[in-house]
């Protein structure tokens, strides 16, 4: 043991008087059995009302015999606990579950010496349930955080289970509750832990957990008789509907914004010139090219058409140009048979892909917890689940553009591609559209790994064929070639 231990007396009022620590009649090892309430509360404490907030966790600590209080007759509610009071506490619940007896277990380290917390403190280490961190704070005012620490592994998951998981994954992946605690919070994990668990719910609406706060002697019973008796503990009441909704997104909002250049030059500078225009919420670009050819003008135009057709999901699958003798050239896109609804058939696409990712996250298809890889399968089931290939279609046809996937049901390879590439965006997924002459398909990049994804070739069959979702290159040249 590291002698740096500061031989510091904690106050004689909070150690348990011997004989008051009784233990159930037929103790048993290692078993939550052992958590039975000995003693009946009758007013013991001068300071605790029934109008408290911690009532009932104050009297079911006396109850399971895990604290007479101070010797003046008080619990203390709203007085602090040092660290060390925090360590016996821990102590004597890792004790009674795994004896039957509140001392039993600290009581081989009891010499006499050294402060009160000593043997409690060495026997949670001897079980490997607390480490060595605080050894120096014993005599210190607990921190909320400090707290969490000591707790978090007093009890093994079979006897304390983390019954809220999900929820407190998804609460606080989405930084709208526990928002006061941040991986370089002192113990994070430890706090998440006690929410996991029904410990804790956090002092406010949003979850908040006060870390650096001193942690009261009563918020400290709230812990403590949570983890011995399953019925108090708690469940957050965390509204997380909405809480992924992607309403309000735009078209443009999916664009990384690009860089204006006035006459790109090569498909690189394009491609900053058309995010430009995307992210803008425009459909026309114009360029300078002085002295420009009519041949030139159509290089321009059908590097342009090649770039936009990357960002499918946008709708855009023509473009027109026009140019003057003084080098300006204006490109405008548009898509074929849309007879001037364009406008209305984006917004509509882009309406119906938020519909689907809100009720795909509100079923719990989607949750926080998954993985980029997982989610983007979920939008590949969805999308083939819901289409079905036009066969009927020529190159004017609506098909191309997403919104006859959401809006009809049906599509052609770049409608499927361009509703596919939506929904992964609306997920912050980095995603583009890849094409040879007759076909196009996605690539993303999902968990820092680049896939090749075609879900028009995946809804090809009577059942879903998952072997063309997340192809590597080298897969997908077996299929497509560009």
């Amino acid at each position: 043991m590291k002698k740096r231990i500061p031989a510091l007396l904690l106050a004689l009022s909070l150690v348990l008087a011997a004989p008051a620590l009784t233990s159930p009649a037929l103790a048993a090892s290692d078993s939550t059995d052992n958590f039975v309430r000995i003693h009946a509360y009758a007013g013991q404490f001068s300071d605790l009302t029934t109008a408290s907030v911690f009532y009932d966790n104050v009297a079911a600590l006396y109850e399971y015999g895990l604290s007479l209080g101070k010797a003046d007759g008080t619990y203390g509610v709203k007085d602090s606990l040092t660290v060390g009071q925090a360590v016996i506490f821990a102590g004597r619940i890792r004790s009674l579950y795994r004896t039957g007896d509140p001392e039993q277990g600290p009581a081989a380290y009891r010499t006499g010496a050294g402060p009160a917390a000593l043997p409690y403190l060495l026997y949670l280490q001897a079980e490997g349930a607390l480490d060595t961190a605080l050894d120096d704070h014993l005599a210190e005012t607990a921190t909320r955080a400090q707290m969490a620490h000591v707790l978090a592994n007093v009890l093994p998951e079979e006897a304390l289970p983390p019954v809220h998981d999900a929820l407190v994954a998804e609460s606080y992946a989405t930084r709208r509750f526990i928002t006061d605690v941040t991986e370089y919070t002192p113990y994070y994990q430890d706090i998440l832990s006690l929410y996991r668990k029904g410990v804790c719910v956090g002092s406010d609406g949003t979850g908040s957990f006060l870390p650096d706060a001193a942690i009261t002697r009563g918020a400290a019973a709230a812990m403590l008789t949570r983890m011995v008796d399953p019925a108090l503990r708690t469940a957050p009441r965390w509204d997380l509907s909405g809480a992924y909704s992607a309403k309000g997104t735009t078209l443009a909002d999916l664009i990384a914004p690009g860089t204006y250049i006035p006459a790109p030059a090569t498909a690189e500078e394009m491609d900053e010139s058309v995010r430009y225009m995307l992210s803008g919420g425009a459909s026309q670009l114009t360029l300078h090219y002085p002295g420009i050819s009519a041949v030139r003008a159509h290089q321009v135009m059908e590097l342009a058409l090649s770039t936009v057709k990357t960002y499918c999901e946008q709708s855009y699958n023509n473009v027109s140009c026009s140019f003057s003798p003084l080098g300006t050239v204006i490109l405008t896109f548009s898509a074929a048979s849309t007879e001037g609804r364009l406008t209305e058939y984006r917004a509509a696409a882009m309406d119906a892909a938020i519909a689907v990712h809100d009720r795909l996250w509100e079923s719990g298809q989607i949750t926080a917890g998954m993985t980029e890889l997982e989610k983007a399968r979920v939008y590949y089931t969805w999308v083939c689940d819901n289409c079905v290939y036009d066969y009927a279609a020529g190159d004017d046809s609506i098909s191309h553009i997403a919104y006859s996937l959401f809006q009809n049901g049906s599509a052609v390879c770049d409608g499927y591609t361009g509703a596919y590439n939506l929904l992964l965006k609306l997920e912050g997924i980095d995603c583009t559209a890849l094409s040879n002459d007759s076909h196009i398909w996605t690539v993303a990049t999902l968990d820092g790994t680049e896939y090749h994804i075609d879900t028009t070739w995946g809804d090809s069959g009577s059942s879903i064929s998952y072997a063309f979702f997340a192809m590597t290159e080298e897969q997908s040249r077996l299929y497509h070639n560009w």
